[in-house]
């Protein structure tokens, strides 16, 4: 991907996405939890305040600017540099001018993105808060002029005739910038001329107002009605909580759950369809402008990943639905319900086990299983356990979900929101995936070689997933914990695989009926959902008419054709953490090696030369007989 992707404001909010590359992910990944407590976990009267969060819970963002102070000498310095790259315009036809000016580039975008990441994160603390709303929409706006100011760059270059691009890929002076030279070449086609593209920097802001006005609709103006628990007790419902009522064992509560949450968007459904729908519009304005054949091969191109990939991804998930169907048929069997309904599917399975997990004995498991990479990976580990990359736990207007993130030169960040349970050990390991990720390819790589792609980045999060599974079931002699274990494991190719491939569909058609002249209504978009989830669950799925209404809570969205990379991440994950548990130090060099490399080459090529080949739908399949596994495994349990 180009490096200069913090750049503009449309592409700083790709990178935030990039670097976490899941930074609303456990939105809904927070769906793959089974275990419940509720009395001991789910006191939700109160959440607290920001302020009343202890300071060893919550993340050092003074390792990125030590005071606000900092934050506004280091903007001043930015809002300089992007002045003196003026002094490049029209000179860029020699190599030491074009090294210099993509050095001072270099400066300017990683300042930038510091300013950025550092004011978005304060922000995600405590959405409500007027300070750091307003800081971030000003560094909002200096990214946009960032863009603008070096928008003549890659026209400049790219005007260039072609035998002085390709003598300055081959100059040994420019050999920093080989890849990116490469890249350019790669995209010339899509590069419009100097004022065109200063233009498009310009409408940067408004090319994230559907975004931005769904985040605040739905983070910090949308308030869910109190429910009663299975005692008629009133009860908070948020965001953080909704999926602990889903795991009620009390079946009364988990309906009132989720039809509170559903009928919530429904009121706003309109609101919320026309957001959706701008992004939609936004999306074909940019492929069109930029000459792409459609909005899904302009997502692709960036990573250099061929539609056939996304098109074979929905299309071998067909072909596996009967195993996704099999297992709602267990699921139904070990409830013993008669019909099995969409608010049923977190429910635990094994009521008479339980896994409380505090977040202390989380870290503990976590690098117990990461030992088969390594001292220098847990090395890596404990240094984000010890020096403040991790904020834990949930508190009042906190952005949801949990992610990664950060800027170049300064160690990553996790966000969490920290509950005792299965899945937020999970969810601290996939992040801490993403900010090792992150770690390793920062220190072998400069700034632009070091962000790799979304398309990688889902890989290390769930192999640590799965070398956590792996480890927890190789310990487990309780049938009943084996039991719960699997099906857990069941239930993230259900959430990780098939769910994010039905989203990746859904994004798929709706972009194709918009790109047809179509107008995507509410009632338009709740009929392709409800269609679809009755095909990914199959006839014997109760697939109640409220969730015709989900795609209304899904910030994936508004990260058009981003959701189909956790399904083939986690294949090629399953493949490594194969090799990892089975070859040992042989497949740690190749992983770590994989780790280190960044974005300094494209992502079929990095992920080859680890030992998986992506560019066949053969790691899917592969991942598919490993769920069949599992299923098999459950079914022989529960004779």
């Amino acid at each position: 991907m180009n490096a200069r992707k913090t750049l503009s404001i449309v592409l700083a909010a790709a990178c935030f996405l990039t670097q976490t590359a899941s930074a609303y992910a456990h939105k809904d990944r927070l769906e793959m939890s089974l275990s419940y407590d509720f009395q001991r976990r789910m006191n939700m009267s109160k959440v607290l305040k920001r302020t009343e969060v202890p300071e060893e819970n919550q993340w050092k963002l003074s390792d990125i600017f030590e005071s606000q102070a900092a934050w506004d000498k280091e903007y001043q310095e930015v809002k300089e540099l992007t002045q003196k790259a003026a002094e490049f315009q029209g000179k860029l036809d020699q190599a030491e001018t074009i090294k210099s000016c993509f050095e001072l580039e270099d400066d300017i975008s990683l300042k930038t993105e510091r300013l950025y990441v550092y004011a978005h994160m304060h922000h995600d603390e405590d959405t409500a808060d007027p300070t750091y709303q307003a800081l971030l929409q000003k560094a909002k706006k200096l990214s946009v002029q960032v863009s603008e100011s070096l928008s003549f760059v890659v026209p400049e270059i790219l005007a260039l005739p072609e035998d002085q691009l390709d003598a300055f890929i081959t100059n040994p002076v420019l050999q920093p910038f080989k890849f990116t030279l490469v890249e350019m070449k790669r995209e010339k086609a899509h590069i419009l001329s100097k004022t065109e593209e200063a233009l498009l920097a310009q409408v940067g802001n408004l090319s994230q107002a559907p975004q931005t006005i769904f985040g605040m609709l739905n983070n910090a103006d949308m308030k869910f009605p109190k429910i009663k628990d299975e005692n008629g007790n009133e009860v908070n419902l948020t965001h953080g909580s909704y999926i602990q009522f889903l795991e009620n064992p009390n079946r009364e509560v988990r309906e009132r759950a989720f039809k509170a949450v559903y009928n919530t968007y429904a009121t706003n459904k309109n609101t919320i369809a026309a957001t959706l729908s701008a992004n939609v519009n936004k999306n074909i304005f940019y492929s069109t402008v930029r000459k792409y054949p459609s909005v899904m091969e302009m997502s692709l191109y960036g990573d250099n990943i061929p539609k056939e990939v996304y098109t074979n991804l929905i299309d071998t998930i067909h072909e596996s639905l009967p195993l996704m169907h099999r297992y709602m048929n267990l699921r139904k069997k070990l409830l013993g319900i008669d019909e099995l309904h969409m608010y049923d599917l977190f429910a635990p399975l094994v009521e008479e086990y339980k896994m409380d997990i505090t977040y202390d004995e989380a870290k503990k498991t976590v690098k117990e299983s990461l030992k088969p990479l390594g001292d220098e990976y847990l090395n890596a580990l404990q240094e984000g356990y010890d020096n403040g990359w991790i904020d834990v736990y949930e508190n009042e207007n906190k952005r949801t979900g949990a992610y990664s993130w950060g800027a170049y030169g300064t160690h990553p960040y996790v966000l969490l929101n920290h509950k005792d349970n299965l899945n937020s050990m999970f969810t601290l390991t996939h992040e801490m995936g993403h900010a090792l990720h992150s770690y390793f390819s920062d220190k072998a790589l400069k700034y632009r070689d070091a962000q790799y792609t979304i398309f990688l980045a889902e890989v290390a999060s769930t192999t640590n997933e799965a070398l956590l599974m792996d480890y927890l079931l190789k310990k487990s002699t309780d049938p009943k914990e084996k039991l719960y274990l699997l099906t857990y494991y069941a239930d993230q190719f259900r959430t990780t695989v098939f769910r994010q491939t039905m989203f990746a569909e859904f994004e798929k058609i709706i972009h194709e009926r918009a790109e047809q002249g179509e107008a995507l209504t509410p009632q338009l978009l709740s009929e392709i959902y409800y269609e679809l989830n009755k095909k990914y669950h199959g006839d014997d799925m109760a697939v109640d008419q409220d969730i015709e209404m989900e795609w209304a809570r899904i910030p994936h969205f508004y990260t058009s054709f981003y959701v189909y990379k956790y399904a083939t991440g986690f294949s090629a994950a399953t493949s490594f953490a194969k090799q990892i548990l089975e070859e040992g130090q042989p497949a740690v060099e190749r992983y770590l090696g994989f780790l280190k490399s960044g974005g300094s080459d494209y992502s079929i090529n990095i992920l080859d030369k680890a030992g998986v080949d992506m560019s066949s739908p053969e790691p899917i399949r592969e991942a598919m007989a490993v769920f069949e596994g599992i299923i098999s495994q459950m079914e022989e349990l529960t004779k």
